[in-house]
């Protein structure tokens, strides 16, 4: 049978899918800029004058990873778990399309939307919040970490979706780690120096908590010792490898 590979028209076929889904569009567009807003207000209007625009940064970064969260975590997993409950994956794979090629036009595809919300996040920011000018680096540095977070989390979501094989369980999981990740991660107003030792040492394994914590202070340039954040990339880029090479495992078994 002749392999199908990854093509505008399986793309095109995906942002249809992503466009159907109101979560994606609320929580991945809506709630992040509507979140900032409120919390520039409220936590950015009790500090003084000299540290608010750093607090009001630190918001705006924190925010800005609910994106990402929101497109390739909950969004791509409801979407993908009903497809795998109604055996779409399977259907596709009998008519030629390799699964390697769907799953770059996920990719693309989220990457895609991701784009479009990142852009209007951005709008929403110059034109709501009191946010500094950032370093060209800076801004490379913030897109890039979206950009890899995007995929590593949709490559966990993919991979939870088939190991459950059911929406119901599939939802109730990633929306568990979704606002674990953002209690940890410091993202709901708790810092995460506040949290307990053990929870700090689970935190600094994600990348999402140097973002949302120490981004702010390099926000117009300076140095800063990027090796921890690096690690907790390692770090998720190899929990989610194994999720996929399990989950993998699991649908070749269910197969034979």
């Amino acid at each position: 049978m002749n392999k199908k590979k990854c093509n505008l028209n399986m793309v095109l076929y995906e942002l249809r899918n992503i466009n159907g889904n109101f979560m994606t569009h609320f929580f991945g567009i809506v709630f992040p800029n509507v979140m900032s807003l409120i919390f520039s207000k409220t936590i950015g209007g009790q500090v003084p004058e000299a540290i608010r625009q750093e607090v009001t940064t630190s918001i705006m970064l924190s925010m800005s990873l609910v994106i990402p969260m929101a497109i390739t975590f909950i969004g791509y997993g409801a979407v993908y778990a009903q497809e795998v409950e109604n055996e779409v994956p399977l259907r596709m794979r009998l008519f030629g399309f390799q699964e390697r090629s769907l799953m770059t036009a996920k990719i693309i595809a989220h990457m895609i939307f991701m784009t479009i919300a990142l852009i209007i996040y951005g709008i929403f920011q110059l034109i709501t919040m009191d946010v500094p000018k950032p370093a060209l680096s800076s801004i490379i540095c913030l897109l890039v970490s979206l950009y890899l977070l995007g995929i590593m989390l949709l490559v966990i979501a993919h991979s939870i979706a088939n190991i459950c094989r059911k929406f119901s369980i599939t939802f109730g999981i990633t929306m568990c780690i979704y606002f674990s990740l953002m209690m940890l991660t410091g993202m709901m107003g708790i810092s995460t120096e506040q949290l307990p030792k053990m929870l700090q040492k689970a935190a600094a394994t994600l990348p999402m908590t140097y973002i949302s914590n120490d981004f702010a202070d390099f926000w117009q340039g300076g140095t800063y010792n990027f090796m921890p954040f690096i690690q907790s990339f390692i770090f998720l880029g190899a929990v989610s490898g194994i999720l996929m090479m399990y989950a993998e495992y699991r649908n070749r078994r269910r197969l034979k």
